[in-house]
């Protein structure tokens, strides 16, 4: 009766038009239409565009110039490099040593995956809190373990670090599980089969458990750069408009400061073709780094 199914495409095609459509409408005709919109002239939110700018390519010519674009995609590689080794190299260790326990397991992958659940605003406004100048947390709990002068969290210097440790702690739970999910997926017996031989747990960690998971950590590792491009909502409420002095700015932050603030409309529709440009560049160069291999 299976055979039969996948004989007959009509049921199959019954599901895939409509999956079709919905993305056609919400998806690649927004897409193509913010393609168009980048080289058309629009200064105001909700305007039609009716002229192209003169010449047609002054966005995309504006970006080689625009000091801003290069800061915030820099900005956005070092997110790239901190969500690897922060989000998902933690992840891999926090799996590790939860796989390792008797008891408990389920407690950690609570404790654990719960900041997901939180939202990015909720969480910008919390650390906003925690990283005050003068009544902030932080600065207490130093000031009280004897730190005379005040850290300035939001300084030019140090923002950007501050920027990034929430969104690295929001998503490591998420990471943590989809590899102790892979980490249950590994056979016991090969781990019996390990202490038969008088392995020790680093041996049997290393020769089994991080080969086995390395299809796992390819993924993680292409979710986690590709993530990296969209992330808006937890650097925004905490550092709005790229403060302090544009330094903080990330491509998908600069693109809604454009949009939204400046309404600089058709530089920020270029701006988001330069997302996608990069997601997709990026995307494949992670691919190539981190092939997955057939076991």
């Amino acid at each position: 009766m299976g055979a039969n199914i996948y004989r007959n495409k009509k049921p199959v095609l019954v599901f895939l038009v409509p999956a079709f459509l919905f993305m056609t409408i919400f998806l690649y005709y927004p897409f193509l239409k913010n393609i168009v919109n980048s080289f058309m002239h629009i200064k105001q939110l909700g305007s039609s565009a009716t002229t192209f700018n003169t010449p047609w390519y002054t966005n995309y010519a504006e970006m080689f110039h625009d000091e801003n674009v290069w800061t915030s995609i820099k900005n956005t590689l070092i997110m790239m490099v901190v969500t690897l080794v922060g989000q998902v190299g933690i992840a891999i260790i926090l799996a590790l040593m939860v796989d390792n326990i008797g008891r408990g397991k389920q407690f950690f992958k609570t404790v654990f995956f719960f900041p997901i659940v939180i939202s990015a605003t909720a969480l910008g406004l919390l650390f906003n809190l925690l990283f005050l100048y003068d009544k902030g947390m932080i600065n207490q709990l130093l000031e009280n373990l004897g730190k005379s002068q005040l850290t300035d969290w939001k300084a030019e210097g140090i923002a950007l670090f501050t920027m990034m440790l929430p969104v690295m702690w929001q998503y490591v739970g998420f990471y943590f599980v989809i590899l102790i999910t892979g980490l249950n997926n590994i056979s016991d017996e090969l781990y019996e089969a390990a202490r038969i031989d008088g392995a020790s747990t680093w041996q049997s960690v290393r020769y089994i458990s991080l080969p086995l998971l390395h299809n796992v950590i390819c993924t993680c590792s292409v979710l986690a750069v590709t993530g990296a491009l969209k992330v808006f909502d937890l650097p925004w409420t905490m550092f709005p408009k790229g403060m302090p002095l544009k330094s903080t700015f990330l491509t998908g932050t600069y693109m809604y400061y454009h949009t939204m603030e400046t309404k600089n409309v058709d530089y920020g529709c270029a701006l988001a073709v330069l997302i996608v440009v990069l997601g997709i560049v990026l995307s494949k160069v992670v691919n190539a780094i981190f092939r997955e291999k057939d076991y």
